[in-house]
């Protein structure tokens, strides 16, 4: 299967994709000679990763009838000091409140997430460490 997507330079560092209908226009901050139009493209990597795995714990949870109030994912990071500056490590805290909630079956689901579901946590584990932790509030 292929899929195919194009990004278009708009002006001085901003750049725009259509993705599934749905523009993003990234672009470099004043510092760096653009505009603070959008965010910057690395940073995405880390929105990819979380709204990735965060679908599939949703997902999963429900098929469990497990009703959670609030669920965020908190994103650590380090990144090279040189360049190309690249991640090196991500980890991620899935924080989850609610009443009486199933600790056993919120772990299997962001387990299932990380081992078997997500892709870009797949693509990432090839080139950086990747970890995870779960807190219940």
């Amino acid at each position: 299967m292929k899929e195919n997507y194009v990004t278009s330079w708009k002006d001085n560092m901003a750049f725009e994709t259509e993705i599934t209908g749905h523009k993003i226009l990234m672009d470099a901050s004043d510092k760096f000679g653009g505009n603070d139009q959008g965010p910057r493209p690395k940073p995405l990597l880390i929105a990819a990763l979380t709204g990735c795995t965060g679908m599939d714990v949703v997902s999963i949870l429900k098929k469990m009838k497990v009703k959670v109030d609030s669920f965020d994912i908190k994103t650590e990071t380090e990144i090279t000091d040189e360049h190309p500056k690249t991640y090196t490590k991500m980890h991620l805290i899935y924080e989850f409140s609610g009443k009486d909630l199933d600790k056993s079956k919120i772990n299997k689901a962001v387990k299932l997430s990380q081992d078997k579901y997500c892709g870009v946590s797949a693509l990432y584990e090839k080139a950086l460490e990747l970890s995870y932790e779960v807190k219940i509030k």
